[in-house]
């Protein structure tokens, strides 16, 4: 990617939410997605549980932001599903005027062998296209590291390009703290002839131990420099936010500059520090 100076202000943004269990959750969770509506977001995607654990949390959700005049995009994932299960699931979000999608494989629920009809998210991808033409805008992920249960990084990147010629129309990358992982992942892709969007994913630090946990999840690397700065911080919250504050900032300039399309945060239901980060990047809606 060609690195230059752009001008932040307008640049495209998403938010992630996941569905919350209690009433109280869903008060709190409309207060957080009022705060961040205030930059303008593209869209607020809204996760689904292991093997659709999480459905209706998810559509409800999805309709509260939908009907506070935003748009959103719930997430859908394939593994332990039937194609008419799924294709009930796509009628239900075009009778509720959802037009935006997060197409995903997910994981089985813990106990659970039955994969379904559909193995990997480029079947998911083509059964959507197939079953609803172009009615939705369709995003996939994308792993910058390699997705940790990949058997080596051709064949994950022969995965992602499968996902994107099944119809995707854009990617959302899995968070990472190395911005030359992500630049060359892109330039991977523009050399196999993809040219659609790949969004980089960005996760706010907050908690260290939270962020350490989901990375071993995920296989997002922490940097040793990074790693040993905030461990050395204990349980001083203030510090780890500071400094996640800081290095988060500078990765999504730098980011924005070599010519990311935009930035998808994994809020985590909090707004606080993506405020502030946008802040730094002089973001406005």
């Amino acid at each position: 990617m060609t690195t230059q100076k752009t001008n932040h202000e307008t640049q495209p943004i998403s938010f992630e939410f996941f569905p919350t269990k209690t009433t109280e959750g869903a008060e709190k969770l409309a207060l957080v997605r009022d705060k961040l509506s205030v930059l303008d977001p593209l869209y607020f995607s809204v996760t689904y549980g292991a093997g659709g654990s999480t459905q209706e949390g998810t559509l409800n959700t999805v309709k509260s932001i939908m009907d506070a005049g935003f748009s959103a995009a719930p997430h859908l994932s394939c593994i332990g599903s039937t194609k008419e299960g799924i294709k009930s699931i796509l009628d239900i979000f075009i009778d509720r005027g959802i037009n935006r999608m997060v197409a995903l494989r997910g994981d089985l629920p813990s106990g659970h062998r039955d994969v379904g009809e559909f193995r990997y998210a480029n079947e998911l991808v083509e059964f959507i296209r197939c079953e609803t033409g172009d009615h939705f805008h369709i995003e996939v992920a994308a792993y910058p590291e390699v997705h940790p249960q990949a058997k080596n990084a051709r064949t994950d990147m022969n995965n992602f390009i499968a996902k994107m010629n099944a119809g995707a129309n854009s990617a959302i990358t899995q968070y990472f703290f190395n911005i030359d992982a992500y630049l060359y992942f892109v330039d991977s892709c523009r050399k196999a002839g993809l040219d659609k969007p790949i969004v980089p994913g960005i996760m706010p630090i907050t908690n260290y131990s939270r962020l350490a946990g989901f990375s071993d999840m995920c296989g997002a690397e922490i940097p040793r420099w990074l790693a040993k700065r905030l461990e050395s911080y204990g349980d001083d919250i203030d510090s780890i936010k500071a400094l996640g504050l800081e290095v988060i900032s500078s990765l999504c300039e730098q980011l924005l500059d070599a010519g990311a399309p935009g930035l998808h945060f994994y809020t985590l239901n909090q707004s606080k520090t993506t405020l502030q980060i946008c802040q730094n990047l002089g973001i406005k809606a």
